[in-house]
């Protein structure tokens, strides 16, 4: 995968990223290009000749919690019981999202065994649109004057000071947001997906992190995938530079120390799979 270049991408990714004192938000969103780049044509040939599917068969994803009821089905097997029919997706979109992952965390993370099960397809743009705006305004909002003077130490009076003054109102980023993402993407093309962690060897289940969401708006017309990641964290656990980074000096905003694994030769740590929860932080 491919990264394209967004300066306006970029601003937004930085004007997500808060920092509330005892909580923080992390926020990234990239356009990828579905151009194959390094050695992933070398995992898109083992991603099949392991598996001996080939790149139209389907698999079935998982169901999602947001999804909207009109868009459930379910099929009557005998009496009252019913079993839920999910969305499936063909191999190479699949690739092609775990590619994408592995693009943003690398080299910190690997998603490569990453199972069909752990992605949703979802039905509704504006049921998507909903669960980011109600996340994100309910933790970017103007800090007050007056809970910055409650505070005595200074120093920190002051860092509120300067967010309050840089800083706006979830209200006054959100139509450039969707404005941003619909003409790089065009949302009303995409087919959109969304992951839901494993809930022990991933960004978003590490002790801290509070809730997440990640959707791929899918433009199979562009040939191109805008990842929209967040989560939030509580600070203590992640120490936030001024960019919104994580650690003093990262040049990546998930790149830290608490994900050291001392077990391996290198800092890289492979996903360990796990039975999938039904809830989405």
């Amino acid at each position: 995968m491919k990264l394209l270049e967004s300066s306006q991408l970029n601003d937004l990714s930085r004007a997500l990223c808060v920092d509330r004192g005892d909580v923080k938000v992390l926020a990234r969103i990239e356009s990828y290009s579905c151009k194959m780049v390094g050695d992933e044509k070398h995992k898109y040939k083992k991603f099949y000749s392991q598996s001996g599917t080939q790149p139209g068969d389907l698999e079935a994803l998982g169901c999602s919690p947001n999804s909207d009821p009109r868009y459930s089905r379910s099929l009557s097997v005998s009496g009252d019981e019913e079993v839920l029919l999910c969305d499936t997706i063909s191999r190479k979109s699949l690739f092609y999202l775990i590619a994408t992952l592995n693009a943003t965390f690398a080299p910190d993370y690997d998603f490569t065994d990453a199972k069909s099960s752990e992605f949703s397809r979802e039905r509704s743009l504006q049921w998507v649109m909903r669960d980011v705006d109600n996340n994100l305004s309910a933790v970017i909002v103007e800090p007050t004057l007056s809970a910055s003077c409650n505070n005595s130490n200074q120093n920190i009076m002051m860092a509120h000071l300067q967010s309050a003054a840089s800083t706006k109102n979830y209200s006054q980023l959100r139509d450039k947001l969707w404005e941003v993402i619909d003409k790089e993407i065009g949302m009303s093309q995409c087919d959109i997906y969304s992951y839901t962690p494993d809930m022990r060897s991933d960004p978003f289940s590490e002790d801290g992190c509070l809730w997440s969401f990640n959707y791929f708006f899918y433009n199979k017309k562009l040939k191109r995938i805008l990842f929209f990641t967040c989560r939030r964290i509580i600070s203590s656990s992640y120490p936030m530079d001024f960019d919104g980074s994580i650690g003093t000096g990262s040049d990546s905003m998930f790149q830290s120390d608490y994900y050291d694994d001392e077990s391996t030769d290198n800092n890289r740590r492979y996903r360990e799979r796990s039975p999938l929860t039904s809830s989405r932080r």
